[in-house]
């Protein structure tokens, strides 16, 4: 360790070269220590980050990432207007929105303490003592005219890991937008895909309908005949009033959900019109997942929630140097005169310039618990950034298993559906030649009906599925040069060049 001799004068006493050697001793002991504070408190996040989707197809091709406007993708004009819609029509988007103003102010709060501070100060009194026994009643005059300045010496670096820690949740709050954008949207296409299935259902409820009433015709006039029963008639009818009860509750799916996505494009439901379809006319959008640690990149959620563990990390840095004396600087200068005319006379300027020093010596432990609340804060978000990560994979898994095993249901479910229909259409032709009795067309008009509900349900589970995959996904992906290499580096396939520095 090198050591510095100090030169004393007479009495022991530092002369005026010691001072000036111990002062900037002290100051490049204060930067040293300043750069150790600001970026020293980043934990491990520690992160599995698997080589591939345990339900990902092992030749799935070359890369098909989600496209920005993914929506496209299913076909649908209607739904494409309705998801263009939202972003600028949603309130939790607005809200949002507002949010960042609020993060980007807060930035600029605590900002403001890096720099001096600068006051301007006027006054003019006029001013009459009372008489004495000496003297008269005196009237004078006091005019002043000043500037004060102060600055706060940022020697630990509190105030910039605090503008840094504000900086960070500015940062957090555009992610939050993303977060809800892409849950907004999301749900515009499931709410959207639900009217669908409401209205393949009811299709479904109103031909069930329609093919009852033909039986119970027919059977009316083989009652009239005297081939059929009057157990027979009542039978059926009572059929047809269970496949009729079955439209109500479809139709109030429906139209709330109809009145549900109005509010989510920020309309009101009397002004916008959804036409609908068939979700047999709805495509599947075919996108392969790629590596596990795309997502770290695209999922907003997970980008939130490391964006919140580097806000809490320089949050530590502001409780540790809390614990570091805190040197204020205060100026002042003016003018002050009697007399308004010689307010600018030379005589009448003055100044004067104090620095002070705090440093905190007990407080019950005050900065000591400070300290540890934060690291607290520290350690929930380094676990909640853990857990946003690893949720992230699942989901994709969880999307990814959802999609193939619906395509795979739809596809046998409608095997059903058309050995069902052929069965019904026999057992009709049968009942009109007399040839099969009731029973029988009972049970296959049933299961006919039973068949084509379902048939609905698991295509709705599949578009559902698909929606679930690009939310999983983090929405559309705009890949640039810098990220695609961190990708590539990531996933093994390019050299572990250091990436650039971070420069704030």
């Amino acid at each position: 360790m090198n050591s510095i001799a100090v030169k004393r004068g007479p009495g022991g006493a530092a002369t005026g070269g010691g001072r000036i050697a111990s002062t900037a001793c002290l100051l490049l002991a204060g930067v040293v220590l300043s750069g150790c504070i600001l970026g020293t408190e980043r934990p491990d996040p520690a992160l599995d980050i698997p080589d591939r989707y345990r339900e990902a197809a092992r030749n799935q091709g070359p890369p098909r990432p989600p496209s920005e406007a993914w929506w496209r993708g299913f076909r649908s004009a209607e739904l494409t207007r309705l998801m263009e819609l939202a972003p600028s029509g949603n309130f939790d988007i607005a809200v949002a929105v507002a949010q960042i103003a609020q993060a980007d102010a807060q930035a600029g709060i605590s900002r403001a303490p890096l720099f001096p501070s600068l006051t301007g100060t006027g006054s003019a009194e006029r001013a009459r003592s009372p008489a004495t026994a000496n003297a008269g009643p005196q009237t004078f005059s006091q005019f002043n005219l000043g500037l004060t300045a102060s600055y706060m010496v940022d020697f630990w670096g509190k105030n910039r890991a605090a503008f840094y820690a504000a900086e960070e949740n500015a940062i957090v709050s555009r992610y939050n937008r993303d977060v809800v954008t892409l849950s907004a949207i999301s749900t515009v296409a499931n709410t959207y895909f639900q009217i669908l299935a409401a209205q393949d259902q009811l299709r479904v409820a109103r031909n069930n309908v329609a093919a009852a009433e033909r039986i119970l015709n027919l059977i009316k006039l083989q009652f009239a005949g005297g081939t059929a029963s009057q157990l027979d008639v009542s039978q059926q009818a009572a059929l047809v009033g269970i496949q009729r009860a079955t439209i109500p509750p479809l139709v109030v799916t429906e139209r709330q959900n109809m009145a549900a996505l109005a509010v989510l494009v920020g309309r009101a439901p009397e002004r916008l019109q959804v036409r609908g379809g068939s979700m047999a006319q709805i495509a599947i959008p075919r996108v392969t997942p790629g590596l596990p640690s795309q997502l770290l990149y695209h999922r907003p959620d997970v980008r939130q929630a490391e964006e919140q563990l580097a806000a809490s990390n320089f949050s530590v840095e502001v409780a540790r140097a809390s614990f570091f004396p805190q040197i204020q600087l205060t100026g002042q200068t003016g003018f002050q005169s009697g007399a308004l005319s010689s307010l600018f006379a030379p005589g009448a300027w003055y100044y004067s310039m104090i620095a002070g020093l705090t440093q905190p010596i007990f407080d019950g432990y005050l900065l000591k618990s400070q300290l540890e609340q934060a690291k607290g804060v520290q350690l929930q978000n380094l676990q909640l950034y853990r857990k946003a990560v690893i949720s992230a994979f699942a989901d994709v898994d969880k999307a990814l298993i959802a999609l193939q095993q619906t395509t795979l249901q739809e596809r046998l479910q409608a095997d059903v559906v058309a050995n069902s229909r052929r069965a019904f259409q026999v057992a009709e032709t049968q009942l009109r030649a007399g040839t099969v009795n009731l029973i029988t067309v009972l049970q296959t008009q049933q299961t006919l009906f039973t068949a084509e509900t379902a048939l609905a349900q698991v295509r709705l589970a599949k578009l559902l599925a698909a929606v679930s995959l690009f939310q999983a996904l983090g929405g559309g992906w705009t890949i640039d040069d810098t990220t695609a290499r961190r990708i590539a580096i990531n996933a093994g396939h390019a050299p572990t060049a250091p990436p650039p520095p971070v420069t704030r």
